[in-house]
């Protein structure tokens, strides 16, 4: 397949602040890639850069053939970009905002009204398509956003963590949006810090932290990277955590658990055996456990692994830039 984004040592500083240190990673033609990290890990950085709204300190970076810094003016034609906030006018109706970008980007008024009016159906805003924006939802003001970057029809999407504060409702919509756009040979370069997100919508992962990458593959490939079942144990009260991880420890001297911040201890390389004699022991010690059970590993396993850290324990400073 044809390497739609290419990125090589890509290096960018703020002040004594190292944004991106040495970042390399390919985007195919017609795939989503999934750009995981906490906040703070570059993955906004990275963006800006592609999309030529920051010039690299170091590194070469090309989509669709074409130099983000020598070519800015030709990848600005061939990309749409929605950010981590809706850029839309909340005074404006869905359809203005539409036929207002497709102006500016000197579209004549019958066919910007004509695009405006595709992407209103596309998008299931018909009915709120007059609506003042101030009145819409926030899965709405996403999806109208979405329409906005798609109005010059661009080869490449990138959606730097586009479902930000939006609830399970209405990121479930932007997600299928994310999936038609991606079956009708978008390529997509998407950044989240939502593990779930990535594995619903990657064809391929990047992952990012503090600046570096860390890993990079399939989500099945990094989740067979990372080992088999894992034997999952919660606790109904926190304060079990001490006796819980000791029980462990000595049924299983020869696996290290980890207790994730939501007061679950994961232990790698769990299985039937483990399982049943925790249960016993968490019995004799009268330890009521919330969940117990062995499960595949996740990308939540994956980060954990890598980093040291689960993945909602993760977040450090927000991005320079």
């Amino acid at each position: 397949m044809e390497s739609v984004i290419r990125v090589e040592g890509l290096v960018k500083r703020f002040g004594g602040t190292t944004a991106l240190a040495g970042v390399d990673l390919v985007a195919k033609q017609g795939g989503v890639l999934g750009l995981l990290g906490p906040n703070g890990s570059g993955k906004t950085t990275t963006v800006r850069v592609l999309s030529t709204l920051l010039r690299p300190d170091a590194g070469r970076a090309s989509v669709l053939g074409h130099d983000v810094v020598a070519e800015a003016a030709a990848v600005r034609r061939q990309i749409g970009l929605t950010g981590q906030y809706a850029a839309v006018d909340e005074a404006l109706s869905g359809t203005d905002n539409l036929v207002l970008v497709a102006r500016l980007l000197d579209l004549p008024r019958r066919v910007a009204r004509a695009r405006a009016a595709e992407l209103v159906e596309r998008f299931g805003l018909t009915e709120a398509a007059g609506r003042r924006v101030r009145t819409y939802s926030g899965g709405m003001r996403r999806r109208l956003d979405l329409a906005v970057s798609l109005i010059g029809r661009p080869r490449v999407l990138f959606l730097d963590e586009p479902t930000t504060g939006l609830d399970p409702r209405h990121r479930n919509e932007v997600w299928d949006s994310v999936r038609a756009l991606a079956a009708e040979g978008v390529t997509v370069l998407l950044t989240t810090q939502y593990l779930e997100e990535a594995d619903q919508l990657a064809d391929d992962l990047v992952v990012l932290d503090r600046g570096r990458v860390i890993a990079a593959g399939t989500p099945a490939t990094l989740k067979a990277e990372v080992g088999g079942q894992r034997l999952h144990v919660r606790p109904m009260h926190r304060a079990d955590l001490p006796l819980v991880t000791a029980l462990i420890a000595e049924l299983a001297p020869g696996l290290e658990p980890t207790v994730d911040s939501g007061g679950e201890i994961i232990v790698p390389g769990g299985d039937s055996g483990l399982l049943y004699g925790v249960g016993a022991r968490l019995d004799e010690a009268g330890v009521t456990a919330a969940e117990l059970g062995l499960r595949l590993p996740s990308l939540d396993d994956v980060f954990l692994t890598l980093t040291g850290r689960a993945a909602d324990a993760a977040a450090i400073t927000e991005e320079a830039a």
